[in-house]
């Protein structure tokens, strides 16, 4: 007699080569048309499953949790995992897990693309040329700021700062940064002799600042109107971190007053909405939220996801498990 498969939730869309190897180890409820589900349909979907594959979009919380039973594991394609609530995991004996170190490098060059794209006015000059408004060359035509010979700092120095960090070799740019713990001389070597600042030193010192911390609610807003007030009225401000580390409101005001030259964003508050004011300025950089996006990073994060859910069907433990505490019960 033919043993059923656990059956595995994968919230939105895959590539289908994932999939088939998925297929060997559960049966699949699938989601190939990409739809965000509601907190109530997630739990529908969720009842009688082994787990989940899911992205940053999917809320697993105690309300969610306490309306299931069974689920061994959730799995996001994601490094950042605030979307879920490790403490009400564990406590349903749910293994939570994350795709860690495969975007360090991909997230860093998409920071540096955002970085160059806001301190030259790359996107408003490519409007102003679309718009048909080119007609001469002036002295102080799109005039931005320099790279190379500034001052870069990095507000949180994990993997993808560090990794930033060591880009401005190229550029001769002095690094400062400030983290919950300083880094040893060796790793501050490896960063481009990265100099370890207090966060009022950061603020005031940097000329293109980039936020590389994850989000949690210690960090809410850690960046606001008195932290841009600290800052360089000519100096850049770039997250490819999570939203909510910013107060996108005053960010949008320091922006329209000139206390900064200008951000580049990647990620806001209450994405995929975001503040709409941001549409009007002209001096920010936007996009939406793909630092991570090239095939090769995106697939790793994927095939990190599936190592998970498939280690947790065999018994084994997941590589990248967040709440170990659960083995315990």
């Amino acid at each position: 007699m033919k043993t059923s498969m656990p059956k595995l939730l994968v919230a939105r869309a895959m590539f289908p080569d994932v999939l088939a190897q998925l297929s060997n180890f559960f049966e699949l409820e699938l989601n190939q048309e990409d739809r965000i589900f509601s907190q109530s349909e997630l739990a529908e979907r969720l009842q009688g499953k082994f787990g989940m594959i899911c992205t940053s979009s999917a809320k697993v919380d105690q309300d969610l949790l306490s309306k299931l039973s069974g689920v061994k594991i959730i799995s996001t394609i994601a490094v950042g995992y605030d979307n879920f609530d490790l403490h009400a995991c564990t406590q349903h004996g749910v293994m939570a897990t994350n795709s860690p170190d495969v975007l360090n490098e991909t997230t860093a060059d998409f920071a540096w693309a955002l970085m160059m794209a806001t301190a030259r006015r790359v996107t408003e000059a490519e409007h102003f040329l679309r718009a048909g408004l080119w007609t001469k060359w002036s002295v102080d035509f799109f005039v931005g700021a320099d790279l190379h010979g500034s001052c870069l700092g990095i507000l949180g120095m994990g993997r993808i700062g560090q990794a930033i960090a060591r880009r401005a070799s190229g550029f001769g740019m002095e690094v400062i940064y400030h983290n919950r713990s300083q880094l040893s001389e060796e790793k501050e070597l490896a960063a481009h002799h990265a100099r370890y600042v207090d966060k009022q030193t950061l603020l005031r010192h940097a000329d293109h600042l980039i936020l590389a911390l994850p989000y949690s609610p210690e960090v809410h807003h850690i960046i606001g109107a008195i932290e841009l007030a600290q800052m360089k009225p000519s100096a850049t401000l770039i997250n490819i971190a999570r939203g909510g580390i910013v107060d996108d409101a005053a960010l949008i005001q320091a922006l329209r007053n000139g206390q900064i030259a200008g951000a580049g964003l990647d990620v806001f508050e209450n994405e995929p909405r975001f503040h709409a004011d941001f549409l009007g300025l002209k001096n920010v950089v936007l996009t939406p939220h793909i630092a991570s996006a090239t095939e090769r990073t995106r697939r790793a994060m994927v095939n990190r996801a599936v190592k998970n859910v498939i280690s947790a069907v065999r018994g084994e433990l997941p590589p990248d498990l967040l709440n170990p505490e659960v083995l315990e019960i």
